[in-house]
């Protein structure tokens, strides 16, 4: 049996791993990401991002319109005239410009930017190639510019070169600009008539932000939107981040295509989860067809799903499917008040009702308590005993009729371990339903308690719905029971999540560990490492591999299983071989000196017959049966460097139960990875099996983290697979790895 080595990783590994003096290696990234001199992670990457300062860009003193247009019939003069409406109700100056024209709606039209009697804060371009005008709008210090123009990354290559051309000049010139490729969603009324906390939109398709902005219809506030186009500067990150700051946003909706810099967002979303700002967002891509439209329409990089799904999660990004659900679920978040507990009661005047939404909320992950006996007692002051008041409370209907309708929710209420109650009304049966209606509507503004109510009338016109609960800013009323769930789950999770949010950015390695200046002598540029070096990388950061020798004759093979200890594994090693166990250059359980030395002989046959250039045979020792797992290392165009931990074994590939993070991240994160594989719990023990050591298999993620932040830009490729996690106390042990440097 092997002893353990493994100690316990966090406060201890991290004081081991001690600088070393070396410079980080430096990192291209996008103007949104740059960082001060010194604030960098260990692979070069930033840790903070500035926070651009947008006041003046959504409320500019003056702004100039170029290429302005009084023309009936031209696209131009219907955009001057959104704007100058736009302006005057902001209370900005607004300027004119086009060369041959004298004035514009009855305003003075300037010839160019030079000629104007300010300092605009705005520029917006209603011409079809930017480019020339940037220069001669840093001439004029022009702080903020808008680009309309298509036909740029959206379109292919030529495009995106031109794209490149702009964002290059506009990087020279000082200015922010946003688009192309982008509307005039940024100069749309909002409502100034509404109280309350408002959501901030950000949109990179300008349609699909409509059922967002109308909420303001449904008595929902609206504080700004940023239809951001192709992001050739300004980015959906550097919104996320700026919206975070504002005291008025509630909550950030966004409709996502694609990042444009993996670090940037994931910085943007740290800023958002350390303020407490909970940001939702639909972001394409999820299959084949999705990620495909999505770079033709906005140019950039989709990302492989998985990777961006678990770097949401991993910073508290709220990711729903449809608008409808982005819509509800911005809303609740943006409006409810801190939880006071996580139990959810569901309350209905139908038995049946009642247990279709438990089903479905159970089902969902919310947590439906039961109800203590003295709860139920009292609920049965006003309900017939008969009817089932645990939780789904089943009225009966009846007693929403009267003066019980109120008592019986006060009493739900009231109750410490109930922080929501839910109301389900499939269809109005008026005047019970708006007796009810009104109950709801008085005790939410008289707790601070979430009510929610699924409103499920087709028809939606009803004075119930349209006057009682859409006229309250307490209750958070749906229209489908799925909607509902999805919310309030997003609720709960996002309160759990910044009560406990460190920011991994805080604690990330600056400077390198003693282990990295032993692995960057193991590394062969644009080379596979053999195992056995693939495994000299994992002793250089402290990973447990098996004792092993590496020999070139059948004879040294002897020698080696009798210094490693009988039984023995042996296995073929070379840069280039992968997949040993289908060519059968591996042979398990060899107890004696004459099955080592023909297994030898057997091994380089086969490496002959099959041309596979070897550097030697791995006589190793032979490890007793846990748990296979798997730890890798993929490189994401993206977020760069990522870390996965699965099921591991031969069926690695059939069984794809694996979880992913982006580095930086923690312990918790790394344990959270293990909570979310379908076979988790193989690691406690199943079939009267022990449990296993979890803490070393979290260990060996978290070296593995460290090994990715390090050697990332030099590594393309790590898999441990399998890793073998004994029980518990007993450590992990590598058994074979493969690594390929970029």
């Amino acid at each position: 049996m092997l002893g353990s080595t493994h100690g316990t990783l966090t406060t201890d590994f991290r004081a081991r791993v001690v600088a070393c003096g070396e410079e980080p290696r430096a990192a291209v990234h996008s103007r949104a990401t740059i960082a001060p001199e010194g604030d960098l992670d260990v692979s070069g990457r930033p840790l903070h991002a500035p926070v651009p300062d947008l006041d003046r860009f959504f409320r500019p003193e003056s702004v100039a319109v170029i290429g302005a247009s009084d023309t009936e019939g031209r696209p131009n003069t219907g955009i001057t005239r959104q704007l100058t409406t736009w302006a005057e109700r902001v209370g900005a100056r607004l300027y004119p410009v086009h060369p041959t024209r004298t004035s514009v709606f009855g305003r003075a039209c300037f010839p160019s930017v030079a000629a104007l009697p300010e300092q605009v804060d705005l520029a917006v371009l209603l011409v079809s190639d930017p480019l020339p005008v940037i220069e001669e709008l840093a001439r004029a210090k022009v702080r903020f510019a808008v680009a309309f123009a298509s036909g740029f990354a959206e379109t292919g290559e030529e495009g995106a070169a031109a794209q490149a051309r702009l964002a290059a000049a506009v990087e020279r010139s000082g200015l922010r600009l946003l688009g192309p490729n982008t509307n005039l969603n940024a100069f749309e009324e909002f409502r100034d008539d509404l109280e309350g906390p408002a959501i901030a939109l950000i949109t990179q398709s300008g349609h699909q932000g409509r059922p967002v902005y109308t909420l303001q219809e449904l008595g929902v506030r609206l504080s700004h939107w940023a239809p951001t186009g192709n992001e050739a500067d300004l980015e959906t990150a550097d919104f996320i981040a700026y919206f975070s700051q504002r005291p008025e946003v509630g909550a950030i909706a966004c409709y996502v295509e694609g990042l444009k810099d993996g670090r940037s967002f994931l910085l943007a979303a740290d800023r958002a989860a350390r303020a407490g700002v909970p940001v939702v967002a639909v972001k394409v891509g999820r299959t084949e067809a999705g990620a495909r439209t999505a770079a033709s329409h906005t140019g950039k990089l989709t990302g492989a799903d998985q990777v961006v799904d678990a770097a949401m999660r991993q910073f508290g990004v709220i990711r729903v499917d449809g608008l409808d659900e982005l819509q509800d679920t911005a809303a609740l978040l943006a409006r409810a008040r801190k939880p006071q507990a996580e139990g959810v009661v569901v309350y209905s005047i139908s038995g049946g009702t009642g247990a279709h939404f438990a089903d479905l909320a159970t089902g969902a992950g919310l947590h439906l308590p039961e109800l203590p006996a003295d709860k139920r007692a009292e609920l049965h002051t006003w309900i017939p005993d008969y009817l089932n008041v645990a939780n789904p409370v089943d009225n009966g209907g009846h007693p929403v009729g009267d003066w019980r309708g109120r008592k019986i929710i006060d009493a739900i209420l009231a109750d410490p371990s109930v922080g929501v109650l839910i109301c389900p009304i499939t269809g109005p049966f008026p005047p019970m339903s708006d007796r009810l209606a009104q109950d709801l509507v008085d005790a939410a503004e008289a707790t601070d308690k979430l009510v929610c109510v699924v409103w499920g009338s087709p028809v939606g016109t009803e004075d119930a719905y349209r006057t009682t609960l859409l006229g309250s800013s307490r209750v958070a009323t749906f229209r489908t029971f799925g909607n509902c769930i999805t919310a309030v789950k997003a609720y709960l999770d996002h309160h759990r999540f910044v009560a406990s949010y460190r920011s991994p950015f805080d604690e990330a390695p600056r400077t390198p560990s003693p282990s990295f200046r032993k692995a960057q002598a193991l590394m062969r540029p644009g080379q596979q490492l053999s195992e056995h070096a693939a495994k000299q990388l994992l002793r250089a950061y402290g990973i447990r591999v098996p004792r092993e020798q590496l020999v070139t004759s059948a004879a040294a093979a002897v020698r080696a299983a009798g210094l490693v200890g009988y039984p023995v594994v042996m296995k073929a090693s070379g840069a280039r071989l992968a997949h040993k166990t289908e060519l059968g250059l591996v042979k398990v359980g060899l107890t004696s000196a004459s099955q080592v030395r023909d297994a030898y002989r057997e091994l380089t046959d086969i490496a002959r017959y099959e041309d596979v250039e070897l550097d030697g045979i791995l006589v190793c020792q032979m490890v007793e049966r846990g748990v296979e797992m798997m730890v890798g290392v993929t490189r994401d165009p993206l977020f760069g460097p990522t870390v996965t931990v699965g099921l591991g074994g031969v069926l690695v590939e059939v069984l794809h139960d694996a979880a992913v993070r982006v580095p930086p991240f923690g312990e918790e994160q790394a344990r959270a990875m293990l909570g979310e594989l379908r076979g988790r719990a193989l690691l406690e023990g199943v079939r009267g099996g022990p449990p296993v050591d979890v803490d070393a298999l979290v260990e060996v993620v978290l070296r593995v983290e460290r090994m990715a932040l390090e050697l990332g830009d030099d590594l393309a490729e790590l898999d441990i697979n399998p890793l073998m996690v004994l029980g518990r106390g007993q450590g992990a042990v590598a058994l074979d790895a493969l690594a390929v440097c970029r």
